[in-house]
């Protein structure tokens, strides 16, 4: 799998790590963006504002990190990690504080973050410059 002209092709398993780094940030993306689309300036309205404006924020956030971890970056994949344990953080502080406000986001997003933790040493390796 080659994802940048002048990098070499990841091995097979980095890859595979990859791509659910892409597909979770890119699952966020639709989220978000469905969300926003289809309550307009209404969407969160019953969350504090700056809940509302982070979880709004990720609209523009996870698509950035989906392009810089194609890119190989490698600040993307601290970034993707600090992104998803803020996330996390908002999302069970508002589950405990704010009557309503859960959703399957607070067991999926806690193990994406794990699988993100665990596996962010392996990308960091591959994301090396080329030589």
């Amino acid at each position: 799998m080659v994802l940048s002209g002048s990098r070499a092709p990841l091995p097979h398993g980095e890859a595979l790590v990859l791509a659910v780094w892409v597909a979770g940030f890119g699952v966020g993306t639709v989220v978000h963006l469905i969300e926003l689309l289809t309550q307009g300036a209404a969407v969160y309205g019953t969350m504090p504002a700056g809940v509302r404006v982070f979880w709004v924020s990720l609209t523009i956030v996870d698509p950035v990190l989906v392009v810089l971890l194609l890119l190989r970056v490698r600040a993307s994949i601290w970034l993707g990690c600090a992104v998803m344990v803020v996330d996390v953080v908002v999302n069970w502080t508002a589950a405990l504080t704010i009557p309503g406000a859960t959703g399957p986001g607070l067991v999926t997003q806690p193990l994406f973050l794990l699988f993100l933790l665990t596996t962010a040493p392996l990308l960091w390796r591959s994301f090396r410059k080329p030589a």
